[in-house]
């Protein structure tokens, strides 16, 4: 757990801020009670009467803080009552510049951004069970910590972003979710956040600055050689650094999966199906498949996605017109290439009324919208992938009706929450895939129990590890050759 020195930095700007202050409070006190000890009272049988110490103190308590006001033990003597009258304006003053000061100090930006770090840290380490880093809290973390909180994993929050803290902190999630507004690639704010307990078993850079995401990966790796690293790089240069890194480090990019996810599309609708439900894509189901139509597409954007994409489809037999506003590499072969925007003219120019399909690929919504838009009125019989940037236009191209929508935040946050819920899938993805002969037959033969089992409910993923110390019975069955049923396992023990 991290020990840092967050509480001894509240602690010093609270004795800074307040150091002239508590002085001032200590020495007119001081001086009004020693004068009211000193300061003699009337005479009583013959006796000139005098404050005791506690006397004194309590009259200069209540007095000070204009609380009250009285004469104890006895009537005071006129000298008495003129000191006390002196004290009392004095000390009102001096509280008045001490609660002045008081409430500098919550306004004091080094103190509140202190305490945030230390309530952060407290937080964090009551945490008793694993939990992962998210570094970035935009529309990939936001997925990816519900996903997460879904599963009953805790996760712990580091984003620069003050708004999306705040929009953590109103999130109403099963289990609290820790979150801290700093630069996760400071080591401080990564020790904060817990990436050397033994809990931690992942951080995931998801930042939308990919050199912070590589210094993030960099830094987590050193700190904790141990933990896991998922991370989100969109350039071939920083995944190859990235690899470098040593130890268990997965990187994600939202177009090369998008690129797997179309080819499986186009060569398996099958396994394409059942990749969609698993991951829970709105609107996913097993009872039917999505299988774009055979003939040429047209790609209105070539940046990274359309590029990607490109590959799939040339190296699937099918020809494809672009249409960017950058001129053409010289390297790149394309047969069609058109340089201006997606107008009519160009769609024309492309071949829009013998294409079958076209893909929206900009990083600008509205104009991927318009494309799509322009593009139906052309060919109404178009099967349409578009491309959605932010989150926030979800309603609009929900509306839009395209046969596929491809959100890279989103791309990205459901990979990586597959990996860390479940590990596995992976390679069961990896098996279904395997060029072999009858490897159709099983997708087909395990969709059909699926479908069978629970129909269209969304899946529930959960990852059980079988350990000779936790599950001595699971592994002796396994051992003899037995067969082991997931009922088995999730019964209630009282029922079996």
């Amino acid at each position: 757990m991290y020990n840092g020195s967050e509480l001894s930095r509240v602690s010093f700007i609270v004795m800074r801020e307040m150091r002239v202050p508590l002085i001032a409070l200590l020495t007119v006190y001081s001086i009004a009670i020693w004068g009211m000890i000193f300061i003699p009272g009337p005479e009583i049988d013959g006796q000139i009467q005098y404050l005791s110490i506690f006397h004194a103190f309590y009259f200069m308590t209540y007095t000070a803080t204009t609380t009250g006001f009285g004469e104890i033990p006895f009537v005071f003597s006129d000298a008495q009552r003129l000191w006390a009258v002196a004290c009392l304006y004095v000390s009102v003053v001096t509280w008045f510049y001490a609660l002045g000061s008081i409430i500098r100090l919550f306004q004091n930006v080094f103190f509140i951004r202190a305490v945030e770090e230390w309530r952060f840290a407290q937080s964090v380490n009551r945490i008793t069970g694993n939990f992962y880093i998210i570094c970035g809290f935009g529309d990939t973390g936001s997925v990816l910590v519900r996903g997460l909180n879904d599963a009953g994993m805790n996760a712990v929050v580091v984003d620069q972003s003050a708004e999306r803290i705040q929009a953590l902190k109103l999130r109403n999630y099963k289990t609290s979710v820790p979150g801290l507004c700093a630069d996760a690639s400071v080591p401080k704010h990564l020790l904060e956040a817990g990436v050397q307990s033994k809990y931690c078993k992942a951080v995931v850079a998801i930042t939308s600055n990919e050199d912070v995401n590589l210094k993030i990966s960099a830094v987590a790796r050193l700190l904790n050689p141990d933990v896991g690293i998922l991370t989100m790089s969109k350039m071939d240069v920083f995944e190859e650094t990235l690899a470098t890194l040593g130890g268990e480090v997965h990187i994600v990019d939202p177009f090369k999966t998008f690129a797997k996810v179309l080819n499986a599309c186009i060569n398996n609708p099958a396994f394409y199906a059942l990749n969609n439900w698993l991951v829970g894509d709105k609107g996913a189901t097993l009872e039917s498949y999505v299988h774009p139509p055979v003939g040429g597409w047209i790609i209105c954007g070539y940046g990274r996605m359309g590029m990607e994409a490109n590959h799939v489809l040339t190296m699937n037999g099918v020809k494809t017109a672009v249409i960017d506003p950058h001129s053409r590499k010289k390297e790149e072969e394309i047969e069609t290439y058109i340089v201006g925007g997606a107008s009519a003219k160009t769609l024309k120019e492309a071949g829009i009324d013998q294409a079958v399909g076209l893909l929206a690929a900009a990083n600008d919504d509205g104009q991927n919208l318009s494309v799509l838009l322009n593009a139906m009125s052309l060919n109404k019989n178009l099967f349409t992938i578009v491309r959605q940037n932010s989150h926030q236009n979800e309603l609009a191209f929900a509306k839009a009706e395209a046969d596929m929508i491809m959100q890279p935040t989103l791309v990205t946050a459901r990979k990586i929450l597959l990996l860390l819920i479940a590990p596995l899938l992976k390679h069961f993805f990896r098996y279904l895939l395997a060029k072999e002969v009858g490897r159709d037959e099983v997708i087909r033969r395990v969709i059909g129990t699926l479908r069978k089992k629970i129909g269209n409910k969304k899946p529930l993923l959960v990852t059980i590890d079988f350990t000779l110390e936790k599950s001595s019975a699971v592994i002796q069955c396994l051992n003899n050759d037995c067969d082991v049923l997931l009922g088995d396992i999730i019964i209630d023990p009282r029922n079996r």
